[in-house]
């Protein structure tokens, strides 16, 4: 595969934020959008091959970042280079911005009148039951016996017992490294690489990397808030390896555990209205921002939360052939998914212990989590249980 950036005009640049654009407005589903981006990219359009596509679909997949985003940012990237993945990212990311903000404004003005207390009150349980199928997801496909399990647990018992997650994914990459080191995880291989070839295709990371680091540094200066929320949401996205909802664990326990920005409740409520928006999980950053900062910190926050993977993948698609065959990485790989499980279930309990219980409230976590495991989909489930909620609480 040729890893050089394509020629770019701002023709084509045009046509693929409007194309992505028009698809952002209709990207439930999360990861099951890259179905979608697929036809687009590869049968409307014809910016890419299949086997193309495919291969970034296995970067997007082992790189942290909500999977739809990052795909849809290698669409750009290989068809139009630097400025076709920026338009590409935000252009399928724009409109569940735009969404976000304006229901966080509704939530600011209108969350203690008694229908929407109600509600969100029910839309929390929904949230506990996405979240508890979500780890039974990813473990069916990462937990494949009894150590992996074990490996799991203890990441999850030490997350209950108020252990820091970035402790947690930086020790599980380590022990991986040693617990998986008699398992065939796939290609063996080394890295190499020339080093004219590297530093010509580093152009693109680094370029995006120095106008982040100098935005970074203009907050510092001028908005110590706006800057730390900028960095939590920065070091949410570097760790959330698994898709959107890898992201989860990390930024309830750095907005609500850690920095006391938000309750439990109001967090929940958050992810909730994420769940009606288009596009990925993590633009939950986006209502925190608001509720912290108004628009700037609705704005930031969000910026926070996808740069970083950007970042990463541009970094990725030109060394992804000889990374994946290094045996430390796959190695590292298992351990990091492998306590990501661990990382959903801790998350799971500890929404639970922040839920007033009672039937009602049992009930309808458990139909929606019955319904979510039967493929309903998400969006239908969760309209149904704003219904229901404001017929029951």
């Amino acid at each position: 595969m040729d890893n050089s950036p394509p020629p770019c005009s701002f023709r084509f640049t045009l046509t693929l934020f409007l194309a992505f654009l028009r698809l952002g407005l209709t990207a439930f589903g999360g990861p099951a959008m890259v179905a979608y981006i697929r036809d687009l990219a590869t049968k409307k359009y014809q910016w890419l091959s299949e086997d193309s596509f495919k291969q970034g679909v296995a970067i997007c997949q082992v790189i942290p970042g909500a999977t739809a985003m990052q795909v849809a940012a290698y669409v750009g990237l290989r068809s139009g280079g630097a400025f076709g993945a920026i338009a590409a990212y935000v252009g399928f990311g724009l409109p569940a911005f735009l969404l976000m903000v304006s229901l966080a404004i509704l939530y600011q003005n209108a969350h203690d009148q008694a229908t929407v207390v109600a509600i969100f009150h029910g839309l929390q349980l929904i949230i506990i039951a996405l979240v508890a199928n979500a780890a039974l997801n990813f473990g069916k496909g990462t937990i494949k016996n009894w150590r992996d399990g074990l490996f799991g647990t203890a990441v999850m018992l030490f997350l209950v017992l108020h252990g820091d997650p970035f402790v947690a994914i930086l020790a599980s990459s380590l022990v991986g490294i040693v617990f998986y080191r008699n398992e065939a995880t796939g290609p063996k291989g080394v890295l190499s690489t020339d080093s004219v070839q590297m530093l010509s295709q580093l152009r693109i990371p680094l370029a995006i990397t120095a106008c982040f680091l100098a935005g970074m540094v203009v907050l510092f200066v001028n908005n110590r808030q706006l800057f730390d929320l900028s960095l939590v949401m920065a070091k949410v996205d570097l760790f959330a390896f698994g898709g959107g909802y890898g992201s989860v664990p990390i930024m309830f326990n750095e907005v609500v555990g850690k920095r006391l920005w938000l309750d439990g409740k109001t967090f929940l409520d958050g992810m909730a209205l994420g769940q009606i928006t288009p596009g990925p999980i993590v633009i939950t950053a986006t209502y925190v921002g608001y509720l912290l900062s108004s628009l700037p910190g609705a704005l930031f926050a969000t910026i926070g939360i996808f740069t970083p993977s950007l970042i990463i993948l541009t970094l990725a698609v030109p060394f992804f052939d000889r990374i994946k065959r290094n045996e430390l990485f796959q190695r590292g790989m298992q351990g990091i998914l492998v306590s990501f499980v661990g990382l959903l279930l801790s998350v799971t309990i500890t929404f639970i212990m922040t839920v007033q219980w009672g039937v009602p409230q049992a009930s309808v976590a458990i139909l929606a989590f019955i319904a979510l495991r039967m493929k309903v989909d998400i969006l239908w489930v969760v309209l149904a249980g704003a219904i229901i909620s404001i017929l029951l609480f």
